[in-house]
């Protein structure tokens, strides 16, 4: 029987124990000893606290960054850290978002745990991930930390992993730049004695002469204040490797640094040569100028060590006061990243235009102020994790950004500056589809690849569960030889207001509050795909059917046909740039489409849209090849993979024969398939839990005027697995 109360589930809080609006101290003995935890702010966090709930388990955390003495080898990089002081159960809500009474156990020693840290003073960790299940069992089920899967895991692995990255890759210069930095915050109270390391070095470094002052006059004078950021800026610059190595070393040597300079600048944004001050020469700057860059030097330096919100509160202000500097403007953002590469994001033009186009962050970035900024960081941070993102770095994104071919640019701001070659990339087939975890043939993926090339738009279909989405990228890997080309690749997701202007072109209002005649997704991979003909490039429609595509493309529904890739067969469009401009969809621009069968709000798809389309029709797929995939991925008893199987397809052949329902209901086999990354201690429990959360609530729906045909299927499925 299908049960109709369930337990509420219990949630998880790691929380942070430092008031910041009023003691700035560590709260946790106070805590543990009157059985409390409190919100330090007046109004911060309010509804977040409400919705904690008696039952539920909390446990006070402390974040900081450690390059010593853990288990590892940090090979010279900052690790993030995360200590567990104790854990207990909130007993009672106040209901104020302010107080919660807790039953504490607390710990001898705090437990340290590494990668996977939160950002924010209270961070509700959900089910779902293999990381928030492992980091819940660490905490509150005193299990050990699987360090190696998390060295290994794509968001650090170019760090800490087992397998060595590619040169580029490897970002080596990054240890010798945080430790650069951390050297310069000494020399914050201690101005004098690195202006005169500054002029000490302009007597070997002619590149050098241009940090010098003027007075009201226009007549040269030495320096008499300096920032971090320009220091930094110093050696990255439009100057060659071998100048910024040797730069870089004598700034080490002046600052007592023991890590040796890097000779590769991969992934680096520059400064413009005739920009690279972070202050105005001193008739034009302000007396707290310069004390702000060191502010907000000091606070991101802060902040890269702690999530506690006093120190993103101290950012945010401080980062709006040196950003509002004159000459500053958006290089601040450079600065961070050059400081603390792992914790901040580059905002120059190449990565502004690799969030919007690629990784879809829209919005006026160069403009964003600290708060907005943090939100950017934090977003980015919380994707990094996803192994289907295509980038796991800040570093990684700046790097990938400069590869980009549709924004790669020879010049930093207007400046000549030395490039690295872009990197060979990876190839990708369909073997490696298979070895992924894909359960159709190789012949089969052949086929289809071939199809796709050939007419150019194909559509996945089929019913749910049946790894569509999943499929579809991966072919567009195959069919472009390569994951590593990630702006090749462009995903999107129609929805029943999806626009020609939101897909094609169309009027937007700019920073200014001006309407914009603004390009989409679709176009602007017209513009890539142009841009680099050599390389096949992808559109990704999730859920092709619930917009209206017709409606969507347009006049491009002619252009989008295989016979019609050609400048010859160029249209204009509905809101053309100028009254003679054409475009025409390049032959190396190709469409992929998922649809789901089993949606009952879809319309019948228009015949003429569906002539462009080749369609490729997936069904569940629980064959042999599943069941290897499952007995090695998952070290599945092939006993319990037989049950499940038989038991799933003879709910697959119920569905099916259901005159009401039919073959597009039937459930595909990502239902009973867990993800490759997580790691199952028990299938059958895992199965058990998939059937309750998942598949039950689907049947309810299809039977919903037949609840007992639910509840028989439901109690076949798991009846007698333990």
């Amino acid at each position: 029987m299908l049960s109709e109360e369930v337990n509420t589930p219990k949630q998880n809080w790691f929380v942070g124990a430092f008031f910041s609006d009023r003691d700035p101290q560590d709260q946790t003995a106070r805590f543990l000893a009157e059985g409390v935890w409190e919100n330090g702010f007046e109004d911060r966090h309010l509804d977040v606290v409400k919705s904690m709930r008696p039952g539920d388990r909390i446990a006070i955390k402390a974040s900081y960054v450690r390059k010593h003495g853990v288990p590892f080898d940090t090979r010279g990089h900052l690790v993030s850290t995360m200590a567990i002081k104790a854990t207990g159960r909130v007993t009672r809500n106040h209901g104020d978002g302010r107080r919660v009474d807790v039953d504490w156990n607390p710990l001898e020693q705090p437990r340290e745990w590494y990668f996977y840290t939160g950002r924010a003073t209270i961070w509700k960790v959900a089910t779902g991930s293999w990381m928030s299940e492992a980091l819940i069992r660490f905490a509150f089920d005193n299990e050990q930390q699987d360090i190696s899967r998390f060295r290994n895991d794509a968001a650090w692995s170019k760090r800490f992993g087992d397998e060595d990255p590619s040169p580029e890759e490897d970002f080596q210069w990054t240890p010798f730049y945080e430790e650069l930095a951390t050297a310069l915050l000494s020399y914050k109270d201690r101005r004098g004695e690195l202006l005169a390391a500054l002029q000490n070095l302009q007597t070997r470094h002619e590149n050098l002469n241009y940090l010098t002052d003027k007075d009201e006059n226009g007549v040269s004078m030495p320096l008499d204040d300096i920032c971090p950021f320009t220091v930094f800026g110093s050696f990255n610059r439009g100057i060659t490797h071998a100048k910024r190595t040797a730069l870089a070393g004598d700034w080490a040597k002046a600052l007592g640094l023991s890590t040796p300079p890097p000779t590769a600048f991969d992934a680096i944004p520059l400064l413009n040569n005739q920009n690279s001050w972070f202050f105005s020469y001193k008739p034009e700057r302000a007396s707290g100028d310069i004390d702000a860059l060191w502010d907000a030097f000091e606070a991101a330096l802060s902040l890269a060590s702690s999530s506690e919100d006093q120190a993103r509160i101290r950012f945010a202000e401080a980062y709006d006061r040196a950003r509002g500097i004159r000459g500053v403007g958006g290089k601040l953002s450079m600065g961070l990243f050059w400081i603390r590469p792992w914790n901040f994001l580059p905002l120059d033009g190449q990565s502004r235009r690799y969030l919007k186009t690629a990784l879809m962050l829209d919005g006026n970035l160069f403009q964003a102020d600290g708060s907005r900024y943090l939100d950017i960081l934090d977003t980015l941070v919380a994707k990094f994790d996803d192994p289907e993102y295509p980038v796991h770095s800040f570093p990684e994104l700046s790097w990938t950004a400069f590869l980009d071919p549709a924004g790669r640019s020879d010049e930093a701001d207007g400046d000549p500056v030395e490039l690295a070659p872009p990197s060979p990339t990876k190839p990708y087939s369909v073997a490696d589809i298979v070895l992924d975890g894909c359960f159709v043939s190789e012949s089969e993926l052949t086929e289809i690849l071939a199809r796709w090339r050939s007419k150019k738009n194909i559509i996945l279909q089929g019913p749910p569960g049946t790894g569509k989405t999943w499929l579809a990228r991966r072919l567009a890997y195959a069919l472009i030889g390569s994951k590593d080309l990630k702006s090749a690749i462009r995903a999107v997701q129609f929805h029943p207001n999806m626009s020609y202007e939101d897909f094609v072109r169309g009027w937007r209002p700019g920073s200014d509050g001006k309407l914009t005649l603004v390009n989409g997704p679709f176009l602007e991979m017209v513009e890539r795909a142009n841009a680099v003909p050599e390389v096949p490039h992808v559109v990704l429609i999730e859920e092709i059917n619930r917009g209206n595509p017709v409606q969507v493309f347009g006049e491009l529904l002619t252009l989008i046909e295989a016979g019609k890739r050609s400048p010859r067969e160029a249209l204009h469009l509905a809101y053309p740039r100028a009254s003679d401009e054409t475009v025409h969809v390049p032959s190396n621009l190709h469409i992929i489409g998922t649809m789901n069968l089993a949606d009952r709000s879809l319309a019948i798809m228009d015949l003429a849209f569906r002539r462009r389309f080749g369609f490729v029709s997936l069904a569940p797929a629980l064959n042999d090849s599943w069941l290897q995939w499952m007995k090695a991925k998952h070290n599945v008893e092939v006993a319990h993979l037989e049950t499940v199987r038989r038991r799933f397809d003879a709910l697959n052949a119920s569905i099916r024969d259901d005159s009401t329902l039919g073959a597009e209901f039937m459930l595909g086999h990502s239902f009973v398939t867990p993800p490759a990354e997580e790691r199952v201690d028990s299938y059958v429990s895992w199965f058990r839990a998939v059937v309750t959360t998942e598949i039950a609530p689907t049947l309810k729906e299809y039977w919903f005027e037949d609840p007992s045909s639910a509840e028989a299927e439901v109690s076949k499925l798991v009846e007698g697995l333990n």
